[in-house]
């Protein structure tokens, strides 16, 4: 299978570093678990909504993202039986294509630069199945598709849902 595999908040945690820098910055303990739906600035006071949409500018941002809990060796065992490749988003913000590579090499430096694929829009990636937690990403893909659990994905529907790296290694492994 050909299989390509968003990033951010997929196999690297993008929100959690949004509540990170909003409670530093804002002096608040705002955690995932008050978050019931929508994008990280959705879930805060109205004048906090601009330093959240700052966060992803800031130098650093995507470099120092967490894994995706199990997204590591998942990934390692489904690039050993299958051709995978990441794509991601890069090119909308400045620091995020270097950091995105800087970080691959560090935490999955089993994927070769060949196999990463740093992109905007993803509608014309051509492959078996594509894991993201945008489905706008998803809703041209002419393969199939896995819905990654996102906060911000909660209330969409018409598309097969995953929650955790375990339940992506029981489909796929």
């Amino acid at each position: 299978m050909t299989i390509f595999v968003d990033m951010d908040d997929v196999l690297a945690d993008t929100y959690g570093k949004h509540i990170e820098l909003y409670n530093k910055e804002h002096q608040q303990e705002l955690n995932i678990n008050q978050i019931s739906s929508g994008e990280m600035w959705q879930n805060v006071p109205e004048e906090h909504h601009l330093s959240i949409r700052q966060h992803a500018l800031q130098p650093g941002f995507f470099r120092d993202l967490e894994p995706i809990k199990d997204a590591i060796p998942v990934m390692e065992a489904l690039y050993n039986k299958h051709d995978v490749y990441i794509a991601t988003a890069a090119t909308q913000f400045p620091n995020s294509l270097i950091e995105k590579s800087e970080w691959l090499a560090e935490h999955m430096p089993f994927i070769t630069w060949q196999h990463q694929i740093m992109c905007g829009d993803k509608f014309i990636l051509n492959g078996d199945l594509l894991i993201d937690d945008r489905t706008y990403n998803l809703k041209d893909f002419k393969g199939d598709t896995l819905l990654f659990n996102s906060p911000h994905n909660v209330n969409d529907t018409g598309f097969t849902r995953v929650a955790t790296w375990e339940e992506i290694a029981k489909i796929l492994l």
